[in-house]
């Protein structure tokens, strides 16, 4: 259940709604958008700011306190990127409570995945925040894959295929666009993690993928196969991308049958925000997280 205290209006509304949720056990989010702050923060501050932002969400948190309320998570939302991530680091200065993150209203999909992965991740590296949502103008599943990848970049998630691949230049032997999209697209079923590097020269192949499980590198009428750094053998160019993938099939196979022999999940189990890494650190440790700006 969300409620933002912006727009709810009267104070026994608030009451009702924690009544509710209190006899039911569901946790409240608490949204503080910048798009509808309280008219007094707005006539104290003159517009959203990253003070007014987190003034009403910790507003909001004491209200509730006081009538013995806890069990609740704060979103502190803005289109601007360095607004978003200056509001959730001067909250979670005065705060332990769960943060939900996210650039709201980010754009399309193109532009709105950038801006998430600046402001969600920049939190993230902190060690700050609980759970994401990314806000794409684009089809929801758009925004799973945006926001688990990057989970993934910032190795908070440990699950699926990282295609690692070169761009273009003037010793490219292969269409490494197209390999890396096709690749990306055909293994999206593989659930072990896996690093993949396709890259377009044997110039630097194995050099460049040496921290890849597996990859390929293009060579003139004939490209190679390595793993873990090490040479495989020659493969003839129009079969490099077939002879990949049987080869990854072969390797998740068999990662997730060792998986399975040893009783664990592997790093595949891992939950997305470990014990520490968000608001679990102490008020101390978070008072040296700088802003990015002073609005």
């Amino acid at each position: 259940m969300r409620i933002n205290p912006g727009n709810i209006g009267a104070w026994w509304k608030v009451e009702e709604v924690v009544k509710a949720v209190r006899e039911r056990n569901i946790p409240l989010l608490i949204v503080v958008n910048g798009g509808s702050l309280e008219r007094e923060l707005l006539a104290k501050y003159g517009y959203p700011t990253a003070e007014a932002l987190a003034e009403s969400a910790l507003n909001a948190v004491h209200a509730l306190e006081d009538i013995g309320f806890t069990n609740m998570k704060v979103s502190l939302k803005a289109s601007d990127v360095h607004l978003m991530v200056d509001a959730y680091r001067l909250f979670a200065l005065q705060s332990d409570y769960p943060l939900h993150l996210g650039v709201t209203e980010a754009g399309t999909l193109v532009t709105g995945s950038v801006k998430s992965a600046i402001g969600i991740g920049t939190l993230l590296a902190d060690g700050i925040g609980d759970t994401i949502r990314v806000s794409l103008a684009a089809d929801p599943v758009e925004e799973v894959k945006v926001g688990f990848e990057i989970l993934k970049a910032l190795e908070l998630r440990h699950r699926g295929v990282n295609v690692i691949a070169c761009p273009t230049c003037g010793r490219v032997e292969i269409d490494v666009v197209k390999l890396a999209n096709e690749i990306e697209k055909r293994l999206g079923h593989v659930r072990v993690p896996l690093t993949v590097s396709v890259l377009g020269c044997v110039v630097n192949g194995i050099g460049e993928g040496k921290e890849a499980d597996i990859g390929i590198a293009g060579g003139e009428g004939h490209g190679i196969l390595f793993k873990e750094g090490k040479l495989v053998r020659k493969v003839k160019s129009e079969e490099l991308m077939e002879t990949l993938l049987a080869e990854i099939e072969i390797m998740a196979k068999e990662r997730e049958s060792a998986s399975s022999g040893n009783g664990s999940n592997g790093r595949d189990g891992q939950t997305a925000f470990p014990p520490g890494t968000a608001s679990a650190e102490s008020a101390s440790t978070k008072k040296d997280i700088p802003l990015i700006r002073k609005v």
